[in-house]
């Protein structure tokens, strides 16, 4: 009889500890999908002339050219590389940068995780475009075929 009621404590035990698993791994996705005020405050005042050098030794790093990056800018902004430079020289903020923007409309097929958050999932829309961006840059340095990258059928 002992033997039964200690496994049963044993195993009341394991449950609750799975369903306070549960409730952790829940608050932790919620935070995950959902940016926070301050974070989006963040992205928004960022400007693309601090972030566009990083990016470039990203793609450079990994053998990719300039040139290849500013190709991926524009098929997502709509912006060529005369005017991805005059915005870099305007020192735009990511805010402007992409209310100025005309994004692809095949822009909804950038899925995925970038940097822990899943693209399709971000509530806040200029995250969610700084985010493309990233993710565009990543599949780039990543040695992805530009076909892909661009989204060609």
């Amino acid at each position: 009889m002992f033997f039964q009621q200690e496994t049963m404590v044993y195993f009341v035990d394991r449950e609750i500890n799975f369903i306070l698993m549960l409730i952790i791994l829940s608050v932790c996705l919620y935070n995950i999908m959902n940016t926070s005020e301050k974070h989006n405050d963040r992205m928004a005042k960022l400007t693309f002339a601090s972030v566009y050098p990083m990016y470039v030794a990203k793609v450079a790093s990994k053998n990719r050219t300039e040139a290849e990056l500013r190709e991926v800018i524009t098929w997502l902004t709509g912006f060529d590389s005369d005017k991805q430079t005059e915005l870099i020289n305007e020192k735009i903020t990511f805010d402007e940068f992409f209310k100025r923007a005309s994004l692809n409309p095949n822009v909804n097929l950038i899925t995925g995780m970038i940097c822990g958050y899943r693209i399709e999932e971000i509530e806040n829309e200029l995250t969610r475009q700084v985010r493309y961006l990233d993710k565009l840059v990543d599949e780039l340095a990543k040695g992805r075929k530009m076909e892909k990258i661009l989204r060609i059928a």
